[in-house]
């Protein structure tokens, strides 16, 4: 597997958000210079790891409710950060192994492990697309190629529309993807929002450590994404009640994130 250090076009000396994110879930994708912003954090903001790790159990229910009870095989996940354990395709192809999985990123470190680990199941397909998310329309065009856009598509943006600005921007990229997204598609998003003091002293923090800022945004923001949709129960929730485990992990912390799957009319 290609290391950080042999990778070129990385820059050690600037924090960047998949590999703090990385480091938080325990990963080794990271480097120095995002264990020491990530541990700058996490003093603030203690139960920041914990949210990270939260949000990525979200996502493994989330994608075995679309593959199995829902139906559906074909995933497009956008701002997919550093491969870990469960990633979409794994949890996808486990419960439905002819899933076809199309993930979008566009940062050099993520792209060479994703070649190397996004692999398939060989009844089911898995592709890498570097692209940017302020470019809806080329994202949608790629994925298009390799994906049936007549039949339903769940499309997955987790952790990652608190980094597009401004918040108007931003609602119009969810807009451009969802609908371009066939009848029966369903929205995966989750975002940290803006009512814990000390989370938004944190994300300050975050964003004078030059990585690029992760804007917090008010409760009735984050459910604006998903005007128009149906959500599936529990509905919007934090990560830590979306159909979660039981007894859950952490049951008790307090979780300032709203998610949810929703399905398109």
């Amino acid at each position: 597997m290609t290391t950080p250090e042999a990778i070129p076009g990385i820059d050690t000396s600037v924090p960047h958000s998949a590999r703090i994110w990385n480091y938080w879930l325990g990963g080794k994708d990271n480097y120095e210079i995002d264990q020491m912003v990530g541990d700058q954090v996490a003093r603030v903001y203690p139960d920041i790891v914990r949210i990270a790790r939260n949000t990525r159990l979200f996502l493994g229910r989330a994608i075995t409710y679309l593959a199995g009870e829902a139906g559906v095989r074909q995933f497009l996940d956008i701002g997919t950060g550093l491969p870990t354990v469960d990633n979409t395709h794994e949890v996808a192809q486990r419960a439905a192994p002819g899933s076809r999985v199309v993930y979008v990123d566009n940062d050099p470190l993520v792209l060479a492990h994703a070649r190397a680990l996004l692999t398939s199941s060989p009844e089911g397909a898995t592709w890498y697309l570097d692209a940017d998310l302020y470019e809806p329309g080329r994202i949608l065009d790629q994925a298009r190629e390799l994906l049936d856009f007549t039949r339903p598509v769940a499309l997955i943006l987790l952790g990652i529309m608190g980094h597009i600005t401004p918040y108007e921007r931003a609602r119009e990229i969810v807009a451009t993807l969802v609908d371009a997204l066939p009848s029966g598609s369903h929205l995966v998003l989750g975002d940290g929002v803006d009512t814990d003091p000390a989370g938004v002293e944190s994300m300050k923090l975050y964003a004078d450590s030059g990585a690029i800022p992760y804007n917090l945004r008010s409760p009735e923001e984050i459910t604006a994404f998903f005007d128009g949709l149906e959500p599936v129960e529990p509905g919007l929730t934090s990560p830590t009640r979306w159909r979660a485990e039981d007894p859950a992990p952490w049951p008790n912390m307090h979780d300032p994130n709203i998610c949810g799957v929703a399905r398109k009319p």
